[in-house]
């Protein structure tokens, strides 16, 4: 990476034992955690993966969306590459256009496992339950990575769970 070059960011919410998902979904609702992550999302590129987006159901707005598939997949609003390392190459070219400092990496488990050491940060909503699932986040290397802040939200009503707001950065950039 160059000094010019948007940083690398994964941005997930996953549970104490690292749980992201459970049947192509997120397993709680959490308004605060969704809050949050349109601040730190919005207006910057995002990479995600097909199931990831059909899991959304649209665009992300105000954000380049491009969707990592090999089955040639397509759709409105979207850019789809074949690769996670052609992903992050016309994501840059687009953080780089609109003078974004980060390019955003929103899932789903198979992207963050490819993604995470290419990646200079994480920003972690972690979410204080232990919760059954089918995919999880890839498990943090404390020798890698090092947490930086942590902030913890007061719960919304509405919110299923208490969350952690948290920044790792990589240690060696």
């Amino acid at each position: 990476m160059s000094e010019a070059d948007p940083k690398i960011v994964l941005v997930a919410a996953h549970a104490r034992n690292m749980v992201i998902g459970r049947d192509g979904d997120m397993p709680w609702r959490l308004p605060t955690d969704l809050k949050h992550f349109k601040a730190v999302t919005l207006g910057t590129p995002v990479i995600m993966g097909r199931k990831t987006f059909l899991s959304i159901g649209r665009p992300l707005p105000g954000r380049a969306n491009i969707i990592v598939s090999r089955s040639g997949f397509a759709a409105d609003g979207v850019e789809t590459v074949a690769s996670l390392k052609a992903a992050i190459e016309l994501a840059r070219h687009h953080a780089r256009q609109s003078g974004a400092a980060q390019v955003s990496v929103l899932g789903g488990g198979e992207i963050y496992a490819q993604a995470i050491d290419l990646a200079d940060e994480l920003v972690l909503t972690e979410v204080d339950a232990d919760i059954e699932g089918d995919t999880v986040f890839p498990a943090i290397d404390s020798s890698l990575w090092q947490k930086v802040s942590h902030s913890d939200p007061v719960k919304s009503e509405k919110d299923s769970h208490s969350v952690r707001f948290a920044v790792w950065r990589r240690r060696d950039r």
